[in-house]
């Protein structure tokens, strides 16, 4: 991959975690308007909601980042399949995060300070692994994305 190839995957993966952004605003949005906080703790819920929330408008960092991988055309019917197909990954990838988390804190506490260093290194290494298989499908999805322009 050449330096231009890898800088404009860098802005690819920029451009997926902005439609992340505007999709969880309307998600949060969403989810406290439909169950209410207090609601959310008691029923078992990781804090997102039922599903994913998409949306394809773009706002201002979205439409410049769009600007600068695509200066003439883009398969807006591509883009905008990557983009959703990214958003529902991204919401299930959180959710696998958030589900270990409350696992991990349900079986050692909250309270970090606390922790072996056994069980330090077990919290940190059950993040790394989600945060690493985030990363590896951001930079597939972003590929994708580029890949037809």
């Amino acid at each position: 991959m050449t330096h231009s190839d890898t800088s404009r995957a860098a802005l690819a993966e920029e451009f997926l975690r902005q439609a992340v952004y505007r999709s969880r605003a309307a998600q949060a949005f969403t989810t406290a308007v439909e169950k209410g906080r207090a609601t959310q703790a008691l029923d078992g819920n990781c804090g997102l909601g039922q599903r994913a929330a998409i949306v394809l408008d773009l706002d201002e960092r979205g439409r410049e980042l769009f600007e600068r991988l695509w200066s003439e055309h883009a398969d807006l019917d591509h883009v905008h399949g990557v983009m959703k197909s990214w958003i529902e990954r991204q919401d299930a990838l959180d959710r696998k995060r958030n589900h270990f988390l409350k696992a991990f804190r349900g079986e050692h506490g909250f309270d970090r300070t606390r922790y072996t260093a056994e069980q330090t290194a077990a919290f940190d290494a059950g993040l790394a692994r989600v945060n690493e298989e985030e990363d590896r499908l951001r930079r597939a999805a972003a590929e994708q994305l580029i890949a037809q322009s």
